[in-house]
């Protein structure tokens, strides 16, 4: 099966670009930047809305019946189970069933797979105004990326570290004060691109069972 030219991303407020024009949302950003550099890659189709679990993310693709293969897939949820309290354990198991299905969208090739680390919305303006402890916020979000980030090598997918990005001093945020602006999203490329590559050219085979 031919893959789709395409980058199918999955995920949440981040993935969809919560308060931020079309034009600026990563994956929109990627897919520019890729095509910029010779790859033939049309729109993104990305299956994102704000507030989604790992759960819910789930059922939405079970309603919206996508089928393989996919260029490149992304995968970036976690940070809304972290948000109501969810445990690691639990997110745990939904992310792996995730991370699974996003390797099946690639066409069981898991090196055209990148996973998107959780930002730490602990250091916005939003969690301050909030009253939120951004030290447990920003520790339970480590876990929480730990345990993401060990089933991504198991499976030899590519991991990508954009939370050290969202903890920067007076990194740019929408007007919202908590996701990320076009700048931020900006920055991002440079931790997204070199993944994105190797995804796109470079063999990486996953471990065997």
């Amino acid at each position: 099966m031919s893959p789709q030219r395409r980058l199918l991303a999955l995920g949440d407020s981040y993935s969809i670009g919560e308060a931020v024009a079309e034009a600026e949302r990563w994956p929109v950003q990627l897919t520019a930047a890729l095509c910029a550099e010779g790859h033939a890659l049309g729109s993104p189709q990305i299956l994102a809305t704000t507030g989604w679990t790992t759960d819910e993310l789930a059922a939405a693709l079970d309603r919206a019946a996508l089928m393989p293969a996919w260029t490149l897939v992304s995968l970036q949820i976690g940070v809304n189970d972290q948000y109501r309290g969810r445990s690691v354990a639990a997110l745990r198991e939904g992310f792996r069933l995730l991370l699974a299905r996003a390797i099946a969208f690639a066409g069981g090739t898991a090196r055209r797979v990148l996973v998107v680390s959780i930002p730490d919305w602990g250091v916005t303006p939003f969690a301050r105004a909030g009253g939120h402890d951004a030290a447990r916020i920003g520790a339970e979000i480590d876990a929480c990326n730990a345990a993401e980030r060990a089933l991504t090598a198991a499976a030899g997918a590519h991991w990508v570290d954009v939370t050290a990005l969202s903890r920067v001093a007076g990194a740019e945020l929408a007007v919202d004060g908590l996701h990320p602006g076009p700048a931020q999203y900006r920055h991002w490329l440079t931790a997204l691109l070199p993944a994105a590559r190797g995804a796109l050219g470079e063999r990486r085979s996953a471990p065997a069972p």
